[in-house]
């Protein structure tokens, strides 16, 4: 160990060094993508919006981030996260995206965590990239992050109306779980204008269904469907099993 240390007296934080040093030895490491050391500063709610599908297994550093749900301090906003993790952990911030073909609007849910509304259909493959609502750790040369991220716009087609998970609870005898999202604010733009879109400003709650009984599993994905119910201001959401072969377009 003390031969490592002084082969890399430029590594200034343990995480780096240790890893450098099993390297050296031969040793092969997997990446775990639900450790999260969360080496961020601010507002990292577009970090935890487009979580992988894969299960949370720690979340660090909470001293130096902004509280992770609005109107809320740092104890109580993680106290609330805990509440759809005690329910379902299984599916806990995993992102799953889908689409309102008739609206021209993609969606994306973070269980437990956020819905995303956008007024336009983006590929699933953009939408993945975390919306960098966060700063970096320290200032330096690029890459700032070891993962790739998507600037934040004034473009309405690109902006997403979010949502935070307001309340979780079970239904049908505890076989389904319905989570409510709340809109967090009024984006403050102008509507999409493509042709064919619609504005999604008068949608204030989104509704998720899931099984209760059937918890997910790592490595699958899991899909979606969309009903719009315009007249009572509320999206339903289900989330199901993906089918065979399908499309996420």
């Amino acid at each position: 160990m003390n031969d490592c240390l002084e082969r890399y007296p430029f590594m200034h934080t343990s995480d780096h060094l240790t890893s450098s040093c099993l390297f050296d030895l031969g040793v092969a490491l997997t990446l775990e993508r639900g450790i999260h050391q969360i080496d961020l500063l601010g507002d990292i709610s577009g970090m935890i919006s487009a979580h992988p599908q894969a299960p949370i297994v720690t979340l660090h550093h909470f001293d130096n981030i902004d509280p992770i749900f609005p109107n809320r301090n740092r104890t109580e906003a993680v106290k609330h996260l805990m509440k759809a993790a005690e329910i379902d952990q299984s599916r806990l911030a995993q992102q799953t995206i889908c689409y309102e073909k008739p609206m021209n609007w993609s969606v994306s849910v973070s269980w437990g965590y956020s819905v995303h509304i956008y007024e336009s259909i983006i590929p699933r493959s953009i939408l993945k990239k975390p919306l960098e609502t966060f700063k970096p750790w320290k200032n330096g040369p690029p890459p700032l992050y070891m993962f790739n991220t998507r600037l934040l716009t004034n473009d309405p087609c690109h902006t997403p109306h979010v949502f935070f998970m307001e309340y979780i609870r079970k239904l049908k005898g505890n076989s389904v779980v319905l989570t409510t999202y709340r809109r967090k604010a009024r984006r403050r733009l102008q509507p999409c204008f493509v042709p064919g879109n619609y504005s999604a400003d008068n949608i204030l709650r989104v509704r998720v269904f899931s099984n209760a009984t059937l918890r997910k599993e790592a490595g699958k994905i899991d899909c979606c469907n969309v009903l719009h119910m315009a007249a009572m201001n509320v999206m339903n959401i289900k989330l199901r099993n993906c089918r065979k072969g399908e499309v996420i377009a």
